[in-house]
Protein backbone atom coordinates (compact mmCIF):
# COMPACT_ATOMS: atom_id res chain seq x y z
CA UNK A 1 0.00 0.00 0.00
CA UNK A 2 2.83 2.47 0.91
CA UNK A 3 4.52 1.56 -1.90
CA UNK A 4 1.27 2.34 -4.30
CA UNK A 5 0.80 5.39 -2.28
CA UNK A 6 4.43 7.04 -3.33
CA UNK A 7 3.79 6.00 -6.80
CA UNK A 8 0.67 8.20 -6.85
CA UNK A 9 2.30 10.96 -5.13
CA UNK A 10 5.00 10.75 -7.59
CA UNK A 11 2.60 10.65 -10.37
CA UNK A 12 0.66 13.81 -9.03
CA UNK A 13 4.00 16.25 -8.36
CA UNK A 14 5.38 15.44 -12.04
CA UNK A 15 2.00 16.35 -13.36
CA UNK A 16 2.44 19.41 -11.12
CA UNK A 17 5.05 21.10 -12.53
CA UNK A 18 4.02 24.88 -13.59
CA UNK A 19 3.73 26.41 -17.19
CA UNK A 20 5.46 28.72 -18.17
CA UNK A 21 4.71 32.12 -20.00
CA UNK A 22 7.21 35.60 -20.98
CA UNK A 23 5.44 38.25 -22.39
CA UNK A 24 6.72 41.82 -23.26
CA UNK A 25 4.99 45.26 -22.60
CA UNK A 26 5.31 48.17 -25.20
CA UNK A 27 5.22 51.64 -23.95
CA UNK A 28 5.14 54.85 -25.00
CA UNK A 29 8.50 56.86 -25.55
CA UNK A 30 11.04 53.72 -25.84
CA UNK A 31 9.26 52.75 -22.54
CA UNK A 32 9.03 48.02 -22.40
CA UNK A 33 9.16 45.58 -19.92
CA UNK A 34 9.96 41.95 -20.24
CA UNK A 35 8.73 39.31 -17.89
CA UNK A 36 7.96 35.56 -17.00
CA UNK A 37 5.16 33.90 -14.93
CA UNK A 38 5.07 30.29 -13.66
CA UNK A 39 0.95 29.48 -13.71
CA UNK A 40 -0.18 26.15 -11.99
CA UNK A 41 -1.10 24.03 -14.84
CA UNK A 42 -4.39 23.20 -13.48
CA UNK A 43 -5.85 26.97 -13.58
CA UNK A 44 -4.98 26.73 -17.29
CA UNK A 45 -8.93 25.48 -17.72
CA UNK A 46 -10.03 28.49 -15.88
CA UNK A 47 -11.56 31.57 -17.54
CA UNK A 48 -9.60 34.02 -15.77
CA UNK A 49 -5.98 33.25 -13.97
CA UNK A 50 -5.06 35.03 -11.14
CA UNK A 51 -2.07 36.35 -8.81
CA UNK A 52 -3.28 33.39 -6.48
CA UNK A 53 -2.78 30.41 -9.30
CA UNK A 54 0.56 32.04 -10.26
CA UNK A 55 3.74 30.56 -8.88
CA UNK A 56 6.58 32.72 -10.31
CA UNK A 57 6.33 36.53 -11.57
CA UNK A 58 9.28 38.68 -12.29
CA UNK A 59 9.34 41.67 -14.12
CA UNK A 60 12.05 43.59 -15.61
CA UNK A 61 11.56 47.66 -17.18
CA UNK A 62 13.20 49.45 -19.43
CA UNK A 63 13.85 52.55 -21.76
CA UNK A 64 15.66 52.47 -24.81
CA UNK A 65 17.12 48.62 -23.66
CA UNK A 66 18.59 50.24 -20.28
CA UNK A 67 17.39 48.51 -17.14
CA UNK A 68 14.96 50.98 -15.19
CA UNK A 69 13.96 48.16 -12.32
CA UNK A 70 12.83 45.12 -11.36
CA UNK A 71 10.43 43.37 -9.32
CA UNK A 72 9.60 39.88 -8.15
CA UNK A 73 6.72 38.72 -6.34
CA UNK A 74 8.79 36.01 -4.74
CA UNK A 75 10.08 39.19 -3.06
CA UNK A 76 7.11 41.32 -2.69
CA UNK A 77 6.75 43.33 0.55
CA UNK A 78 3.59 42.52 2.77
CA UNK A 79 1.82 45.27 1.60
CA UNK A 80 2.51 45.57 -2.29
CA UNK A 81 -0.40 45.88 -4.78
CA UNK A 82 -0.25 42.10 -5.90
CA UNK A 83 -2.98 41.17 -8.66
CA UNK A 84 -3.04 39.66 -11.89
CA UNK A 85 -5.88 38.87 -14.46
CA UNK A 86 -4.91 36.89 -17.45
CA UNK A 87 -7.00 35.00 -20.70
CA UNK A 88 -5.67 31.62 -20.78
CA UNK A 89 -7.65 30.98 -24.03
CA UNK A 90 -6.32 34.32 -25.89
CA UNK A 91 -2.88 34.32 -24.21
CA UNK A 92 -3.71 38.10 -22.75
CA UNK A 93 -3.70 40.40 -19.60
CA UNK A 94 -6.86 41.16 -19.58
CA UNK A 95 -7.77 44.86 -19.34
CA UNK A 96 -9.87 46.90 -16.65
CA UNK A 97 -13.04 47.30 -19.70
CA UNK A 98 -12.89 43.41 -19.89
CA UNK A 99 -13.09 43.05 -16.44
CA UNK A 100 -15.49 46.10 -15.23
CA UNK A 101 -12.74 46.94 -12.89
CA UNK A 102 -10.56 50.01 -12.43
CA UNK A 103 -7.18 47.88 -12.14
CA UNK A 104 -6.74 44.62 -13.74
CA UNK A 105 -3.27 44.53 -13.16
CA UNK A 106 -1.12 45.86 -10.33
CA UNK A 107 2.15 44.41 -10.13
CA UNK A 108 4.02 46.36 -7.62
CA UNK A 109 2.08 49.47 -7.99
CA UNK A 110 -1.21 50.61 -7.45
CA UNK A 111 -3.89 52.78 -9.36
CA UNK A 112 -2.30 55.99 -9.29
CA UNK A 113 1.26 53.73 -10.13
CA UNK A 114 2.75 55.79 -7.14
CA UNK A 115 3.84 52.64 -4.62
CA UNK A 116 6.23 50.74 -6.26
CA UNK A 117 9.14 52.00 -2.81
CA UNK A 118 11.79 53.77 -3.47
CA UNK A 119 14.38 52.31 -5.01
CA UNK A 120 11.44 50.10 -6.89
CA UNK A 121 9.83 49.30 -9.84
CA UNK A 122 6.42 48.23 -10.63
CA UNK A 123 3.44 48.33 -13.34
CA UNK A 124 -0.24 49.12 -13.85
CA UNK A 125 -3.01 48.10 -16.01
CA UNK A 126 -5.91 50.93 -15.23
CA UNK A 127 -8.65 52.31 -16.43
CA UNK A 128 -6.75 55.76 -16.83
CA UNK A 129 -3.31 54.04 -18.39
CA UNK A 130 -1.03 51.22 -18.56
CA UNK A 131 2.33 52.42 -17.44
CA UNK A 132 5.32 52.00 -14.08
CA UNK A 133 5.86 53.11 -11.09
CA UNK A 134 9.53 54.09 -11.16
CA UNK A 135 11.49 54.70 -7.38
CA UNK A 136 7.56 55.70 -5.79
CA UNK A 137 6.63 57.83 -8.57
CA UNK A 138 3.84 57.43 -11.87
CA UNK A 139 6.23 57.44 -14.91
CA UNK A 140 3.38 59.05 -17.12
CA UNK A 141 5.38 59.26 -20.48
CA UNK A 142 5.20 55.68 -20.45
CA UNK A 143 1.79 55.04 -20.59
CA UNK A 144 -0.22 53.17 -23.35
CA UNK A 145 -4.25 53.48 -23.81
CA UNK A 146 -6.13 51.17 -20.87
CA UNK A 147 -7.37 48.33 -23.69
CA UNK A 148 -4.62 48.05 -25.63
CA UNK A 149 -3.92 44.59 -25.95
CA UNK A 150 -1.33 42.87 -23.90
CA UNK A 151 -0.15 39.48 -25.05
CA UNK A 152 1.50 36.60 -23.72
CA UNK A 153 4.19 34.64 -25.09
CA UNK A 154 5.34 30.94 -25.04
CA UNK A 155 8.97 31.44 -25.55
CA UNK A 156 11.05 34.55 -24.45
CA UNK A 157 11.09 37.85 -25.38
CA UNK A 158 13.67 40.45 -25.25
CA UNK A 159 13.65 44.01 -23.66
CA UNK A 160 12.84 45.30 -27.58
CA UNK A 161 10.24 42.89 -27.26
CA UNK A 162 11.48 40.59 -29.78
CA UNK A 163 10.82 36.93 -29.34
CA UNK A 164 13.61 35.03 -29.17
CA UNK A 165 14.11 32.66 -31.89
CA UNK A 166 15.34 29.01 -30.73
CA UNK A 167 18.19 27.84 -31.66
CA UNK A 168 19.93 24.25 -32.54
Amino acid sequence: MMRGLALAASLLASNAHAADFYFCWEGSNGYTMTGQMSINPSALNKPVVTQDDVTLFRIAGYQDGLLLGKWDMAARAENASWFLNYDPARSVFMTPGEMGLGVSQAWNANGNADDCGNPGFGFNLGNFAQDFCLNGRWVEESGMPPETPFLVSPVPVDPLCRVYAPTS
